[in-house]
C-alpha cells in the first residue's frame, strides 16, 4: 500500500514597499515578497484510527448482519468511554460528538453512519438528544 506524505502548503504574495515590514527589509525593487505557511491538519478519524462509512446502504447493513447486533439507547448526556476491544457501531437515530482524551477537537457521527472504534481508544461522548445504535464487538482482524 502506498503511503501519502503530507507537506505544508506555502503561498506567496506581494506587498507594497510602504508597509512597515518592507521598509525594515530595505527592498530595492519597490515590493516585497512574503511567504506564508499554512498548517494542514489530518482528519481526526485518521489521527485516532477511527473508521467511518457515511450513509451506509441497506445491502451493506444486511451483509454485516446489523439487524442481529445488540442495541443501545440514551438521551441527552455526556460520559467518558474507553474501548477494550474494537467495536463496530451503526447509528440508527441521533448524533454523537466524540472528543478523544487530551484533544480539544472532536469527531461527529450521525444516523446512517457506520463507525469502527479501535481497541484502547478513549474519548468523551456527547449526546444532544435521543440516540440509538446497534453495536458489535470485533476480534482482531474481523472486518
Amino acid at each position: 500500500m502506498a503511503s501519502m506524505i503530507m507537506a505544508p502548503t506555502f503561498s506567496s504574495f506581494t506587498i507594497n514597499r510602504g508597509s512597515r515590514w518592507c521598509r525594515k527589509s530595505n527592498s530595492a525593487l519597490g515590493q516585497c515578497h512574503v511567504i506564508k505557511a499554512m498548517r494542514i491538519e489530518k482528519p481526526m478519524e485518521e489521527l485516532y484510527n477511527v473508521r467511518v462509512e457515511r450513509k451506509v446502504s441497506p445491502e451493506r447493513l444486511s451483509e454485516l448482519g446489523v439487524s442481529r447486533w445488540s442495541m443501545w439507547k440514551t438521551g441527552k448526556c455526556r460520559f467518558p468511554w474507553d474501548w477494550h476491544v474494537d467495536q463496530l457501531v451503526y447509528i440508527e437515530e441521533g448524533e454523537v460528538r466524540v472528543v478523544p482524551q487530551g484533544s480539544e477537537r472532536y469527531m461527529q457521527f450521525v444516523a446512517g453512519d457506520l463507525v469502527r472504534y479501535p481497541k484502547w481508544f478513549e474519548a468523551d461522548l456527547f449526546f444532544n438528544g435521543p440516540y440509538q445504535e446497534r453495536y458489535s464487538f470485533r476480534a482482531y482482524g474481523d472486518d
